[in-house]
């Protein structure tokens, strides 16, 4: 049996996509007009978000923001040149390098925040309405086996923006 992608199916995917690159597109001009780069913003959350500790080994950084180990550490270089971050080897391994916000880091990061906060308070009920009519749409045509023939398991989860 085919599964089917409705018309209505393709417009909410698309409404869902739109909504995500205005999202997106404030957040790059957000972080121009902050004074730093949209990657740059980015590394600075990761850094600050790390889950655990207030630092962030360069493979860490390089895995949440999906790029290169290389392009990491010249990301790295240009936060430490702006004064937004600061290096340290590790302690048990010096080959592993950690980066901790400055409070020049953290100030910029503040307040780019406080604006992705009250963005999100706006755009928010209406990405929740799209991911849960996405998530509707989507137990319409998840087929119930996979390729293979082995059963899926069902995700209770739903991913809903909390703001």
């Amino acid at each position: 049996m085919k599964n089917t992608i409705t018309q209505a199916h393709y417009e909410t995917l698309a409404e869902f996509r739109y909504a995500l690159r205005k999202f997106q597109r404030f957040s790059e001009e957000a972080a121009h007009a902050a004074g730093v780069t949209p990657q740059q913003h980015q590394a600075l959350l990761a850094i600050k978000g790390f889950p655990g500790r207030d630092r962030i080994m360069i493979g860490e950084l390089a895995e949440r923001l999906q790029i290169k180990h290389h392009s990491a550490v010249g990301l790295a270089d240009r936060l430490m040149a702006e004064k937004f971050v600061h290096r340290t080897a590790g302690v048990e391994d010096h080959r592993r390098v950690h980066v901790r916000l400055t409070a020049k880091g953290e100030a910029v990061l503040e307040k780019l925040s406080a604006n992705h906060q009250e963005q999100l308070r706006r755009m928010g009920p209406r990405i929740n309405q799209l991911l849960e009519s996405l998530h509707g749409a989507s137990m319409a045509f998840t087929p119930l086996h996979s390729a293979n023939g082995r059963a899926r398991r069902n995700n209770p989860r739903r991913a809903v923006l909390k703001c």
